[in-house]
């Protein structure tokens, strides 16, 4: 009996002590981390009291909190980020595979929303809204001077929800309105695919998101059933997205057991993806095309293709982001993007370009700084400072920032002149565009492919009227100037009738006729050069050795089958990448 009436005591008793014992080995094995932590999270919440409760002024302590929250990410790293409840599903849109809204694509032109284009099949089609409509009004809302974000958030809302638009059309002084039924509108990631002559298709990726690798299925098939014998894969501009995108992507060209990535952080085990034989393109002549804006997903693809030695990359050296992010959400739908782990290239090399904790804005600027030391022009102004690897060929690659391409192109500035770039940034030579568009839009829409509206074009004088249209708008004509980058102008006053008018395909396929990237990699192509060669055999070290030193040896359970893996940490490419893509226009 006095033995049963002992008993809880006794467990009581135990608890305590191993509670006591338990914390006691965590601080003296931890270095007192956890005491950090702990005293650290007190020191904010206490702070934060202390403001509460004293401050001079009153204070919106949320809007303190949600101020804070990427300051303290930014002392991590670059692409640590923090999203509000309102801006993560904004963020994530451009990632997914739809979005609810109205189906239209506009810019803002002189304060107002210009329609460039209409989703065929949306909602604002079936309702008869036009490309080159203007929006004036929605519901009571007046969007004239509006600014593109908030319009975006007047525009989208709840599939089923229905807004009422106040619509201007070109040659009528009268608003028209339309009641627009909100409905998925999908994002499409491959935005261009078509065959570039009667042998090799071409295939522009503008991100990796949900539907990315499903779309490049289809093009890949429908230019299979054209005749393709050679394929271009254009990743410039391309800023990332889903890491497991680009692996189940780069997987349809490599054969069995070939690793694609692999990723290690301090608490996220090494982790390693390879191939798993069942691509169908596995021999398919390829070339990759990247420049300074190709980030994250894209080095990955980029990187896998090199360092197998699978096929050729073509342009400039890659932005440099080998930091993998995994999404974590708060109970108010808040994110963090929060650093993880690194990713490394099938050779060993992490991509990932030097940075400062707490600098963020001279990381951003170093796209800037290889700009105006002159890499963008010069094959020798690239910094090869990181360390060496080799590919499985024994090919040198190197690490410490973005991937160097095997054959660089340098921008073209042959052309250029202060009198051009005045147009291009004060925006004149899009509005120009645009208006031309608008005034001509049923001739445009009459032609029947990019061939013919160029020739169309040609004869309309469009750089003279263009020169009138910038004195009009307080750009003093410079004729020899004008004469002297004409390439350029009709380069991009052409193309941006063509997009406005047509679709983005038809846009790339008007710049690829004379983009010496594209067409250096037609060369290649066509050479039958796209297959890299193994270096000459050094007298120190044979390209061989140099293969088992990039292949190493691995455990075998940290292989992960591509059939088996589920959604992966992506390593997006961020809001100040994309912030970095419209300082360099």
């Amino acid at each position: 009996m006095n033995k049963h009436r002992l008993t809880p005591l006794l467990m009581a008793v135990s608890m305590i002590l191993g509670v006591v014992i338990g914390t006691f080995y965590a601080s003296h094995y931890s270095g007192n981390r956890l005491n950090i932590i702990n005293t650290g999270s007190n020191k904010l919440n206490y702070l934060l009291q202390l403001i509460d409760n004293h401050y001079v002024d009153t204070v919106d302590m949320a809007s303190l909190v949600e101020d804070a929250m990427p300051q303290i990410l930014s002392e991590l790293d670059p692409h640590s980020s923090y999203f509000s409840a309102k801006n993560a599903q904004v963020a994530q849109e451009d990632l997914k595979g739809s979005f609810s809204g109205i189906g239209v694509s506009f810019s803002m032109v002189q304060d107002t929303v210009n329609v460039m284009s209409v989703i065929h099949g949306g909602p604002a089609e079936k309702v008869g809204i036009l490309a080159g409509d203007r929006i004036i009004t929605a519901d009571d809302s007046t969007l004239v001077g509006m600014d593109s974000n908030d319009v975006m958030k007047r525009l989208k809302g709840e599939k089923g929800s229905k807004v009422k638009l106040g619509v201007r059309r070109h040659g009528s002084k009268q608003v028209i309105y339309f009641t627009v039924k909100r409905g998925d509108i999908p994002v499409i990631s491959v935005d261009a695919s078509y065959m570039i002559n009667d042998k090799t298709g071409y295939i522009h990726v503008k991100n990796f998101g949900e539907q990315t690798y499903a779309e490049m299925l289809v093009a890949l098939a429908d230019l299979n059933m054209s005749g393709m014998k050679n394929l271009i894969m254009d990743l410039r501009g391309n800023t990332g997205g889903y890491m497991h995108i680009a692996i189940q992507m780069v997987n349809e060209f490599l054969s069995k057991n070939q690793l694609v990535v692999y990723t290690e952080g301090r608490k996220s085990p090494r982790e390693e993806f390879r191939s798993d034989g069942r691509g169908t393109f596995q021999h398919l002549p390829l070339v990759v095309l990247v420049d300074e804006i190709s980030a994250s997903a894209s080095e990955i693809f980029a990187g896998a293709i090199q360092d197998n030695d699978r096929g050729t990359i073509i342009g400039r050296r890659t932005f440099g982001k080998g930091l993998v992010q995994q999404p974590m959400e708060f109970r108010d739908g808040s994110v963090v993007r929060l650093t993880i782990a690194r990713y490394y290239t099938p050779s060993g090399r992490c991509i990932q370009k030097p940075y400062e904790k707490g600098h963020g804005e001279e990381y951003l600027n170093e796209l800037i700084a290889r700009y105006e030391r002159g890499e963008f022009f010069n094959q020798d102004s690239i910094r090869q400072d990181g360390e060496k690897y080799y590919t499985n060929l024994g090919r040198v690659v190197y690490g410490g920032g973005g991937i160097t391409p095997d054959i660089f192109i340098p921008e073209d500035t042959t052309s250029l002149t202060s009198y051009y770039k005045e147009a291009a940034y004060t925006g004149l030579i899009r509005q120009f565009a645009y208006a031309y568009t608008d005034e001509n839009r049923a001739r445009l829409n009459a032609l029947p492919n990019v061939e013919a509206m160029e020739k169309f074009l040609r004869k309309e004088n469009l750089l003279e009227r263009f020169a009138r249209f910038g004195e009009e708008h307080d750009l003093k004509r410079r004729n020899l100037m004008l004469q002297k980058s004409r390439s350029l102008f009709e380069r991009n006053i052409f193309g941006l009738i063509i997009y406005n008018a047509k679709e983005m395909e038809d846009y790339l396929e008007f710049l690829n006729e004379s983009d010496q990237t594209v067409q250096r990699a037609l060369q290649v192509l066509s050479d039958g050069l796209s297959y890299p060669q193994a270096p000459e055999p050094e007298e120190e070290e044979t390209s061989q050795k140099k293969k088992e030193l990039a292949k190493g040896s691995f455990p075998e359970h940290l292989l992960v089958p591509i059939h088996h893996m589920a959604i992966m940490p992506y390593g997006a490419g961020d809001k100040k990448t994309l912030e970095i893509s419209k300082v360099l226009g």
